[in-house]
């Protein structure tokens, strides 16, 4: 691997550096396309070149709203090669949601995508500050709305000469990436140039990825997952980068042969739908030989590996932090469910409700503190409180609960904090009952996690009618399915006469939730009722 000091971990030296070092080698395959790593170096260059043309400006918040593609990365590392700040968002966000995403973030500018127009049409008078709009394809409704749009692809036409790299600094926000919140609304992330080049150049030194690796995803690129574990791991390793549209069980090891990928990333939602298909060669044949798998189970480490072939890793990491803790290959074999242990890059700590450290094996939260500066969040976006509150002590708080072994390895237990996590996404039950609390029959309401058949979550709601004709499930899920992205549409709905409640009226979720569990083939479920969502 060829290092970089921290001066120099900005995306505007390291593509440059890339170019003159290994411009020849392959940077991404998409589909029928190979690009270069001068190619990339040329298209970023042209594309901060068009974005400050069109008034973007050094520290500027510009929403992202793209499919994977190589256009969201000429996008996002245009902008951060001319200082403004990438703020991708998850394309299934809609209505208020997403209103909310780009008007806390205060984005000057949204690039979209075509598919995603009449989402940012309905809510594009309530986007008074962004005065720049770029479509990537037809700009739809948007344009309909009297919004001047220009075209992404004027990027082409114009010059490739590098932006000056001196005016950004490896310490100057480049992202702000929303996560779930907990008790309030999702919290903008903002993320130094370094933070991103530090997940890439841990994950290099940690599981041995060179240049002869092809680092495949099939996540979002939106995610910190895909862009900061694949493409930055792929940009450290010179390595190339395979990128998919999506997850697809049927067309994945097609995907994974036809891009003679070695490396892929997981989520343990993903693993178990592929462990669940009709055994087949298929699965056999490929040139993989690690898959970083998030979360894992004792069970399932021992299955991916010995079924596909492959070499299973895993970390512990959020979007805030880095990779905190790593499973690397030639762990203990006994140790394969853990999340590894810290490999220099942090202080690791399970603490009680007053913030004292317990003994291995004990349960508790989650504390991170970075060894190295600049690795990790400069703090949430306009939310001083809360970063104050999860910083204190000198320790970030996790919101997660785990335990550490005597020889520091880390195992995740469950989520000190109320989010609900599905097939990969952090969903905020706060924000799910603010949605449902909008249909105007809906008097109170309470989400709260229901342990899945795939892993993780789904999501279940209690519904309390307002006095009068009480809504149906089907009638709830409908109207969820109009205001909120699919992946937080409840799955599980119960009509109830009142929440259990503290005598400080805080609602009993605990009981709700093991309420729920007993009696779990009794409840209204959305996919034995047959409905399809929107996406």
């Amino acid at each position: 691997m060829h290092d970089y000091p921290l001066e120099q971990r900005t995306v505007g030296h390291m593509l440059a550096d890339k170019a003159r070092r290994v411009g020849a080698r392959t940077w991404m395959i998409w589909q029928d396309r190979r690009i270069t790593y001068a190619e990339l170096e040329q298209a970023t260059n042209r594309c901060a070149n068009f974005l400050a043309g069109v008034g973007i400006r050094k520290g500027d918040h510009v929403a992202l709203m793209l499919s994977n593609g190589p256009e969201v990365l000429f996008a996002m590392w245009g902008l951060g090669k001319i200082g403004a700040v990438a703020v991708p968002l998850n394309t299934a966000a809609r209505g208020e949601l997403l209103r909310y995403f780009v008007t806390q973030s205060r984005a000057r500018a949204v690039i979209f995508g075509a598919e995603w127009a009449g989402r940012l049409a309905e809510i594009a008078d309530a986007l008074a500050d962004v005065a720049v709009w770029i479509a990537h394809g037809d700009a739809g409704e948007v344009a309909a709305r009297g919004r001047h749009v220009h075209a992404l692809a004027e990027f082409v036409a114009a010059s490739d000469a590098a932006p000056d790299a001196a005016l950004v600094r490896h310490s100057d926000p480049q992202f702000v990436m929303y996560t779930s919140g907990t008790t309030g609304p999702s919290k903008g992330v903002v993320s130094p140039h370094a933070q991103a080049h530090a997940v890439g150049r841990h994950l290099v030194q940690q599981f041995g990825y060179d240049a002869d690796d092809v680092i495949y995803t099939c996540l979002p690129l939106f995610h910190g997952n895909a862009l900061w574990y694949s493409c930055y791991a792929a940009l450290w390793a010179d390595a190339a980068l395979a990128v998919a549209p999506r997850f697809s069980a049927g067309q994945f090891w097609d995907e994974i042969r036809r891009t003679g990928a070695t490396q892929f990333n997981a989520l343990g939602a993903m693993t178990n739908i592929l462990l669940k298909q009709p055994p087949s060669p298929a699965e056999r044949a490929h040139r993989v030989r690690q898959a970083m798998v998030l979360p894992l189970t004792p069970e399932t480490w021992r299955a991916i590996g010995q079924r596909f072939g492959v070499q299973v890793t895993s970390v512990y990491a959020m979007t805030e932090t880095f990779p905190v803790t790593v499973f690397v290959p030639g762990d203990p074999a006994e140790k394969g469910a853990s999340a590894g242990r810290a490999r220099g890059l942090a202080d690791i700590a399970i603490l009680d409700e007053e913030d004292r450290a317990l003994p291995p094996g004990a349960v508790g939260e989650i504390a991170v503190r970075p060894r190295e500066p600049w690795i990790m969040m400069l703090g949430y976006y306009d939310m001083p409180e809360a970063t104050l509150r999860e910083s204190r002590n000198m320790w970030f708080h996790s919101g997660d609960r785990g335990t550490l072994d005597a020889d520091g390895y880390l195992t995740f237990v469950d989520r000190r904090k109320e989010a609900i996590r599905r097939r990969g996404e952090n969903i905020s039950a706060y924000e799910v009952e603010m949605l449902v609390s909008r249909h105007p029959q809906v008097l109170e309401v309470a989400a709260v996690p229901i342990a899945s058949e795939l892993g993780e979550d789904e999501v279940m709601v209690f519904v309390v009618p307002r006095p009068g004709a009480p809504p149906t499930e089907e009638e709830i899920v409908r109207f969820c399915d109009g205001a909120m992205p699919y992946y937080m549409v409840p799955r599980f709905v119960e009509l109830i006469a009142a929440l259990p409640k503290t005598a400080s009226e805080k609602i009993e979720k605990y009981k709700l939730k093991a309420a729920a569990e007993a009696r779990r083939a009794e409840l209204w479920d959305r996919e034995r009722a047959g409905i399809v969502l929107t996406r």
